[in-house]
Parts: C-alpha cells; sequence; structure tokens
C-alpha cells in the first residue's frame, strides 16, 4: 500500500549541539526528497533535568561533563566541523551559557500546537549555540517570543504554567519508555528509527525503503565526539 505521507517525530533538546547538526541533514533529505510528504513533529528531551535555574558558565559546565578544555578541544573542533559543513556556525564562546531547558520546551509546547515549533526550534538553537544568549533570561526570551508574534505577558503565562511543564515532562517519560535515552533520536511513521545525527543519505534510504536503521529499543546519544 503506497503511504500518503511519511511522518519523522523528532526527539531532542535545545541543548544538545548534535541534536542541531541532525536538524539540518534532516532538512537536506527532506529538500532532496521527491516521494510524498513528510511531516516533522518535534518532542522534548532533557539531557541536564538538574541543571541550576542560574545555568552554569562555558568552563564549568564543559569541564564538569567532559573533563578540561584541553581535552574536549579535538570533540568542540569536529562538531565545528560537522556543523560549519551544514552551514551553522557554533560559537562556544566565553559568554555561552548552559541553561536548564524545560522552560524553552514549554514555549516549543505551545508554539508547536499554534504551528511554528519547529521554527522556534531553530530560533532557540541559533541562539543557544551562535548568537550565545543567555536563553535563562526571560528578557531574551520576551524579545524571542516577540518575533513570533507573543506579547510578554503570552510569554510569561506559559513560563510559569505548570500544567504545560507536566505535560512536557509526560511526553519526555513516554519517549523514555520507549527506549530513547539519548538526543537526537528521530522516530519513522512511528516504527522505524534513526539515531543520532546521521547524514542525509540515511534519512533518504529510510524515506526510500520505509526501513529502520535501528531499532527503536537501541535510542541515541548526544555525544560530543560523533553526535551519534
Amino acid at each position: 500500500m503506497q503511504e500518503e505521507k511519511i511522518t519523522v517525530d523528532v526527539v531532542s533538546d535545545v541543548a544538545c549541539p548534535w541534536c542541531y547538526v541532525g536538524k539540518k541533514r534532516l532538512e537536506k533529505a527532506i529538500g532532496q526528497w521527491q516521494g510524498v510528504p513528510i511531516e516533522v513533529t518535534w518532542h522534548p528531551y532533557q539531557l541536564d533535568p538538574n541543571m541550576p535555574e542560574e545555568g552554569l558558565d562555558r568552563t564549568t559546565y564543559l569541564t564538569n561533563k567532559f573533563g578540561s578544555i584541553a581535552d574536549i578541544q579535538p570533540m568542540i573542533d569536529r562538531l565545528a566541523d560537522a556543523g560549519e559543513d551544514e552551514g551553522i556556525n557554533f560559537n562556544f564562546g566565553e559568554q555561552w551559557l548552559a541553561v536548564n531547558t524545560l522552560a524553552l520546551h514549554k514555549l516549543l509546547n505551545v508554539a508547536r500546537e499554534e504551528g511554528f515549533g519547529q521554527a522556534l526550534k531553530e530560533r532557540f538553537l541559533k541562539a543557544y549555540f551562535d548568537e550565545n544568549l543567555h536563553l535563562n533570561q526571560v528578557e531574551v526570551l520576551h524579545g524571542i517570543m516577540a518575533s513570533f508574534g507573543w506579547d510578554a505577558r503570552k510569554t510569561d503565562t506559559v513560563l510559569a504554567s505548570d500544567e504545560i511543564a507536566y505535560a512536557v515532562k509526560q511526553e519526555i517519560a513516554h519517549y523514555q519508555q520507549l527506549g530513547v535515552n539519548g538526543v537526537p533520536f528521530f522516530i519513522i511513521n512511528n516504527k522505524y528509527a534513526v539515531s543520532g545525527a546521521q547524514p542525509a543519505s540515511t534519512f533518504l534510504e529510510v524515506f526510500s525503503k520505509l526501513a529502520p536503521a535501528t531499532s527503536l529499543e537501541e535510542g541515541g546519544r548526544c555525544d560530543m565526539e560523533t553526535g551519534c
């Protein structure tokens, strides 16, 4: 039976640089695809749910997670090269700040319902990894959401909503129960999966054959070295 469309559910976190690369590679594949329409839906994940609200500066975050800056510089260089290939300017400068992404996922949850979830995801990723904006500052979020037509009151209402926070956490738990234990993770037609920031050719192969590149149970990780 011919598929009428292909659905791609993407589980990712704004704080995952390889999710940014994976997003660009998926979009490249979709741009090259000449078959049935592809519908992409973004879903939340938190790599560091216990991140303090004030965030962590670059040096503290990277050394706590990976070791000294010198030790992980080769991984950062590989990430930068991968990003450059996809039109991403990764900037881990002194102003970069790691933040708790729950608030961002709350905004993304409502944006998805209103039809601009993918555009907001792109905006957050660029703000986080290129512009070094501090996404735990409400004034910064006001500015970003204003560009999508939200006033400060609406943004504040969403940020303050315990109901939306609960919905986000439940959605994260749902995908964890499916076996997703890292991101980026792409679920095709609710059955097949691609884990990690795979090249566009991998997505095209899955689209054309509707066959899994890996099993759902294996999950995927945001690995600073490989992205897979």
